[in-house]
């Protein structure tokens, strides 16, 4: 730039030579328009800055931003696609707990329909034997206090005799899934003497028999049961190592005669933790059939056995034609229990068959059937009590 030809003083006169300007405008309205201009100015000034810092900014981000972006909407896709899975996985693990829920109850159902055999005939009855052959072992209860008749049907192809399948099957029996006392086999062997009609007890000389009067009359009182129960024998010989008598507790024994004692009543024994009872013959017997009946409505508490007859489905009379039992219900019997009413209606069957009859004909019957048994026609007694399956 070049220099000014001014010198100041000269500047200065010519100054003064120029025209006079006054403002009469007061200091504050002054101040004010220069503030608005100022104002006017950074108003105008800020939306550019900030429009040029956040092009600046995009410029800068962008790429970031759009992988994140990027990022965020993979990641959403994700999210939504497992939270499908996860609702499908629910559904599915819904619909398959559903479906056990129902498979469970529907085996619950064939469960309690396969246990239903409970409601119907438990005992042994002549159209089942078919070509087997019945066996009757009488096992002690957990208290000792009792012998539980136990049957089973077993299979006959060798045409072997009634001893034979005695001794062959003794070992199988289930006494302690059936809550009674594991007794069998007995430690003893067993052979018929047919010449004799004798059964021929022979024991070791360690025999556990006489550990006691309690263990030789359940081994003396199932011995008799048993064979009675399957035989017409009625003479058991005793031999220790083959040498003639056996050593009991109070006694030394060689023969005992079997006295066919018939005449019980039947009762309820339950085992412990079952609700199916077993049908057994109270520890004495009567004088006919009407105390026996009698005997059915009561408890034997020492023996922990339960009434069989019950309330509901009392007997108002019985009557006896030969073989024939006739019995009469209570004018207002009812089937309150079918499954006890069922069980009911086999010991009465049991009972008359200690009386000899054959047959039971209900007279006003108070329902057409009672589990299975039709109650408009004769009623053939059981063959045997306690039916239990058993396998070699």
């Amino acid at each position: 730039m070049r220099k000014s030809e001014w010198s100041d003083k000269e500047l200065i006169d010519l100054l003064k030579q120029m025209p006079k300007i006054e403002d009469y405008r007061h200091p504050r309205d002054i101040y004010q328009n220069l503030s608005r201009k100022k104002r006017k100015t950074v108003s105008w000034l800020l939306p550019g800055i900030a429009a040029a810092a956040a092009l600046f900014l995009f410029f800068i981000l962008a790429p970031k931003f759009m992988d994140t972006n990027h990022y965020s909407i993979n990641n959403a896709k994700q999210e939504s696609t497992k939270e499908a899975k996860i609702a499908k996985d629910n559904s599915d693990a819904g619909g398959m707990a559903n479906q056990e829920s129902q498979t469970g109850q529907i085996s619950t159902l064939k469960k309690a329909e396969g246990q239903n055999d409970h409601a119907g005939k438990t005992a042994v009855y002549d159209d089942e034997i078919k070509d087997g052959v019945v066996l009757t072992y009488w096992i002690p209860d957990n208290q000792a206090l009792n012998l539980v008749p136990v049957s089973t049907i077993v299979k006959n192809t060798e045409g072997k005799d009634w001893l034979t399948l005695y001794n062959e099957h003794m070992a199988n029996l289930n006494e302690s899934e059936w809550g009674l006392s594991e007794f069998y086999p007995l430690k003893a062997t067993l052979h018929y003497d047919n010449a004799n009609e004798t059964v021929i007890v022979d024991v070791p000389s360690d025999h556990p028999y006489r550990q006691g009067s309690a263990t030789e009359q359940i081994f003396l009182g199932a011995l008799k049961n048993d064979i009675s129960s399957n035989s017409s024998v009625k003479t058991i010989k005793f031999t220790t190592n083959g040498e003639p008598g056996i050593e009991l507790s109070n006694d030394f024994l060689e023969k005992l005669t079997i006295t066919d004692v018939k005449k019980h009543a039947y009762l309820f024994y339950y085992p412990n933790g079952s609700d199916v009872p077993f049908l057994v013959p109270t520890p004495e017997s009567y004088k006919d059939i009407k105390a026996a009946i009698d005997a059915m409505k009561s408890v034997v508490e020492e023996y922990q056995l339960q009434r069989s007859l019950l309330p509901n489905l009392a007997i108002q009379d019985v009557t006896a034609n030969d073989n024939t039992l006739t019995i009469t219900f209570a004018k207002d019997a009812s089937l309150e229990d079918e499954r006890l009413a069922v069980w009911s209606m086999e010991a009465i069957l049991l009972t008359a068959k200690e009386f000899g009859f054959e047959k039971v004909v209900v007279s006003n019957p108070p329902a057409a059937n009672i589990g299975p048994f039709d109650l408009t026609k004769e009623i053939k007694v059981p063959a045997a009590p306690n039916l239990r399956t058993i396998e070699k």
